[in-house]
C-alpha cells in the first residue's frame, strides 16, 4: 500500500519550473528513498497554481514526512489531488540520462509505456534522448512518457527543460 501526502505551497509556485524545484528541495530535505514518488499538479480553480504530492513506501515515512513539512510552513493534506499528476521523481529515474533505448527506459525506471505523440509506441530498439529531463504522466494508472521525433531519428521527451516563456520576445 502507498501513502500519500499533498503539499500546497499556494501561489508562490505558479509553473512547473518553480514546483520541480521546491520539489527537489523538498525530497533533499526529507531525504527520500529511491521507491518514492515525488509529483506535480496543475489546479485551475479561484487560486491557478501547482500542487506537490509524495507518495512513500511506508507509513512511518509519510509521518516523518508530514511532521518536517508542517514545521517547515507548508499547508499538507492527506491522500492526492484530483488533478493527475507529472511525476519528477520516480523509481530509476537517476538511470535516464544521456540516450537510452526505450527498452531500457521501461527495464530501468517506474515507466510503464512510452508512446510517440501522433505515431503510437516506438520500437523497444528506439533510442531516447532525455536532456536530464524525463516527465512522465500518471494515466490510467500507470506513469506514460511522452516522446516526440528529433534529429537522427531519434526521439526526445515532449516536455522541454527550459521552456521559453510566452511572449519572451515582445
Amino acid at each position: 500500500m502507498t501513502h500519500a501526502l499533498t503539499v500546497d505551497a499556494g501561489a508562490q509556485v505558479r509553473d512547473l519550473r518553480a514546483a520541480d524545484h521546491l520539489l527537489h528541495a523538498l525530497a533533499a530535505e526529507l531525504d527520500l528513498p529511491e521507491d518514492a514518488f515525488g509529483c506535480t499538479h496543475l489546479v485551475r480553480d479561484d487560486r491557478p497554481r501547482v500542487v506537490l504530492s509524495f507518495a512513500f513506501p511506508s507509513e512511518p515515512l509519510l509521518g516523518l514526512a508530514r511532521e518536517r513539512l508542517t514545521a517547515g510552513g507548508h499547508a499538507v493534506s492527506p491522500g492526492l489531488p484530483d488533478a493527475v499528476g507529472r511525476a519528477v521523481l520516480y523509481p530509476g529515474v537517476a538511470a535516464l540520462t544521456g540516450t537510452v533505448t526505450v527498452a531500457e527506459v521501461l527495464a530501468r525506471s517506474a515507466i510503464d509505456r512510452v508512446t510517440v505523440l501522433g505515431g503510437g509506441d516506438p520500437a523497444p530498439e528506439a533510442r531516447l534522448v532525455t536532456r536530464e529531463h524525463v516527465r512522465p504522466l500518471w494515466q490510467d494508472g500507470g506513469l506514460v512518457l511522452s516522446a516526440m521525433p528529433a534529429v537522427g531519428g531519434t526521439l526526445v521527451p515532449f516536455e522541454v527543460p527550459d521552456p521559453t516563456p510566452c511572449c519572451a520576445d515582445h
